[in-house]
């Protein structure tokens, strides 16, 4: 009987006779072992007498190991594959250190004024964002001679403000300072002390006290549910909205920038209250001066006039003093406001301010808005293209026809809405 044999070569070339039951067991699966990337050997083919050997499992790393259906044994080693690079490292960016020093751009009063009045605030605006706690009554005072006048020192939107807690004296000189102490953000001190003067009333001003609104005097317009834009409007000084986020302010195409916004249409900040920190705070502070505002000017006490025009005040001239309505008041013809720079108006009206369109509030003998004060229980609404003077205080709503304009501010307790109007903030 016939014994079945194969052979395979050494590694010197000569056959070796090996049992079919061994080659057989050599053909079994294994791992193959990677051939060297990059070179092809290939072995040698041995036929095996009726017996078929498994392929071995091709070796990793760049050989692969097959075995013919045959039995025979063919080994070829492939190149193995290149790795791909790796990807390059994002740049870095570099960051430059804010070095440079900050300065005063503008004061309330300016230097060397005449006039000022002996009540309301002094204010000095900056170039640039300052760190709040370095502007407070050590770094900005207030002195007559050598003699300093107490003060409470805020600061809000690169404006730093003191009102003196007591009343200043008719017909005097008072210099303003603020030292190098004050510092911007980064840390870099104003490049030196900065201190102006200016002169004081000679006579006392008419009519009642002015209100007092704190940090609501920093807004053009100011809201707390919502403000609304049919474009193109121009607004000078900032808005505020709280506690409605910015998504209730519309029609001004907003970019966000951190504690504020930015928009085409406002030449100042716009404020709300899903910006960054401090801005919800300050918000919350500022609608709480407004509305204490309001109280202040709606509780002023023996009115000079009461029901003046019984309730219709168009084509009068008013002077200073305390006015009083039970009534809503339309202005259906031009109305003019006289008195001197100092006086002050307080208009408190139980029902709504309407004014007709087309009409206008006119300013004579040196009267300015900052002194008008409008303290309206209902809805305000000013006609198309008309214009209008002095702060708006409304319990309610205000409304803006197309292209009407006011010099003043619009401080709502609902929503304020305007429409290719022109807004702009009074001096402090």
């Amino acid at each position: 009987m016939l014994r079945a044999v194969s052979f395979l070569r050494n590694a010197a070339g000569l056959a070796v006779l090996l049992p079919l039951t061994v080659l057989a067991s050599a053909c079994d699966n294994g791992t193959g072992t990677g051939g060297t990337g990059g070179t092809d050997s290939t072995g040698s083919s041995v036929t095996g007498a009726g017996v078929t050997g498994a392929g071995g499992n091709g070796g990793s790393g760049g050989a692969t190991g097959s075995v013919s259906a045959t039995g025979s044994v063919s080994a070829t080693g492939s190149s193995g594959a290149t790795g791909s690079g790796g990807s390059g490292g994002a740049g870095g960016s570099a960051v430059i250190p804010d070095t440079t020093a900050p300065a005063i751009v503008s004061t309330y009063p300016v230097s060397d004024a005449k006039n000022v009045a002996i009540k309301g605030g002094i204010t000095a605006n900056f170039t640039e964002e300052m760190a709040p706690l370095t502007l407070n009554s050590v770094t900005f005072s207030l002195k007559q001679g050598t003699v300093d006048i107490p003060g409470v020192v805020t600061y809000f939107n690169s404006t730093a403000m003191l009102v003196p807690t007591i009343e200043l004296v008719l017909g005097t000189t008072y210099t303003a300072t603020i030292t190098s102490e004050a510092t911007d953000l980064a840390g870099n001190k104003l490049a030196m002390s900065y201190s102006w003067s200016f002169a004081t009333d000679t006579a006392f001003p008419k009519g009642p006290a002015p209100v007092l609104l704190g940090s609501a005097g920093d807004y053009a317009i100011l809201a707390k549910s919502a403000i609304s834009n049919v474009p193109t409007s121009v607004i000078t000084g900032n808005l505020g909205l709280s506690p409605a986020a910015a998504s209730f302010i519309t029609g001004f195409s907003l970019t966000r920038a951190g504690t504020k916004w930015t928009a085409p249409q406002v030449i100042g900040s716009v404020f709300a209250a899903d910006n960054d920190p401090p801005t919800p705070v300050n918000l919350t502070t500022t609608v709480g001066d407004m509305m204490t505002a309001y109280t202040d000017a709606a509780g002023r006490p023996t009115p000079d006039s009461l029901n003046l025009g019984s309730g219709t005040i168009g084509g009068l001239t008013i002077i200073p003093g305390l006015y009083k309505w039970t009534t809503s008041v339309s202005i259906p013809s031009d109305v003019e406001i006289s008195g001197s720079p100092n006086d002050v108006w307080i208009f408190q009206i139980s029902g709504d301010l309407m004014m007709s369109a087309a009409k206008n509030m006119t300013l004579t003998g040196g009267a300015q808005a900052r002194n008008i004060f409008w303290q309206v229980s209902g809805l305000v609404e000013i006609g198309t293209t008309s214009h209008a003077e002095g702060v708006i205080l409304s319990k309610t709503s205000i409304k803006l026809g197309t292209g009407a304009s006011i010099n003043g501010r619009l401080l709502a307790q609902t929503a304020v809405n305007i429409a290719s109007s022109t807004v702009t903030a009074p001096t402090p």
